[in-house]
C-alpha cells in the first residue's frame, strides 16, 4: 500500500491523472454542446420553416390587402371630385336662372344689344390677318355664328 501511496503523490501519477480528469471533462463539454447544437440547429430549422411558410401564407392576402386600400383611396378621390363638379354645375345652374346674369351672358357672347342701344364690335387688325375666319364673322348674321359654335362643339366631341 505504501507503494500505491508513493505512487499516488508521485508527480508523474498526478500529471496523468489530471490530464485524464482534463480530457474526460473536454469530452463532457463537447458532446454538451454538439447535443445542444444539434438540438438548437433542429430549433431553428423548424422556427425558420413555420416562419417562410408564414410569409408565403401571407404575401398573397397582404398585397391584396394594400392594392384594395389604393383602389379605395382613388375611388375616394374620384368621389370628392364628383362632388365638387356636382356643386359647381349647381352653382352654374342657379346663376343660369337669374335674370340679370342670363342677360349679361347673352350680350357678352351674343352681341346682343337693347332696344335703343347701338352696339359696336372692334376688331383687331392684327388678329383679321391672321385668322381671317373672324374678319367673316363679324359680317355674318348672328345666328351664323351661334350655329358655327354649336358645330365646332360637335366637331371637338368626335
Amino acid at each position: 500500500m505504501a507503494v500505491k501511496d508513493k505512487d499516488r503523490f508521485s508527480t508523474a501519477t498526478r500529471i496523468r491523472l489530471l490530464g485524464e480528469q482534463t480530457a474526460a471533462r473536454v469530452y463532457r463539454s463537447q458532446t454538451r454542446r454538439q447535443a445542444r447544437r444539434s438540438r438548437l440547429t433542429g430549433r431553428a430549422a423548424l422556427l425558420a420553416l413555420v416562419l417562410c411558410s408564414l410569409i408565403v401564407a401571407l404575401a398573397y392576402p397582404i398585397r391584396q390587402y394594400v392594392s384594395q386600400r389604393a383602389e379605395i383611396a382613388d375611388l375616394e378621390r374620384q368621389k370628392q371630385q364628383a362632388k365638387e363638379r356636382v356643386e359647381q354645375l349647381r352653382d352654374l345652374k342657379a346663376r343660369w336662372q337669374d335674370d340679370a346674369y342670363a342677360e349679361q351672358q347673352i350680350r357678352r357672347r351674343l352681341h346682343y344689344v337693347m332696344p335703343g342701344e347701338t352696339g359696336y364690335v372692334v376688331i383687331d387688325p392684327a388678329a383679321t390677318r391672321t385668322e381671317p375666319a373672324d374678319s367673316r364673322a363679324a359680317d355674318r348674321p348672328w345666328y351664323s355664328n351661334v350655329w358655327d359654335g354649336v358645330d365646332k362643339a360637335d366637331a371637338a366631341d368626335r
